[in-house]
């Protein structure tokens, strides 16, 4: 993100994009780090859907496997889901 103004000695005010309205947009030279992301692992910031709380929203997209364990009397249904993550393979 475009760095709009140094604030002292340890604080920037950065340019976020209107998604990102809610995030306070300063931050401490402590808290941000370099970072060298492989271009594909980059996630573009229109493809993402945040909730009112800034997380991830994510649904599953398709059931990959099925199993019932057994405990003693009991049985548990265990269902492996694919989930349209944004954060790499589930």
């Amino acid at each position: 993100f475009k760095v709009l103004e140094r604030i002292g000695d340890v604080a920037y005010k950065l340019d976020l994009p209107e998604e990102l309205s809610r995030v306070h947009n300063m931050f401490y030279v402590s808290n941000l780090k370099k970072c060298h992301a492989d271009e594909p692992l980059v996630v573009p910031l229109d493809g993402l859907h945040l909730d009112d709380k800034l997380q991830f929203v994510e649904e599953p997209v398709e059931i990959m496997d099925r199993e019932v364990k057994r405990l003693k009397q009991s049985r548990i249904p265990l269902v492996k889901i694919r989930w349209n993550s944004k954060r790499g393979p589930e």
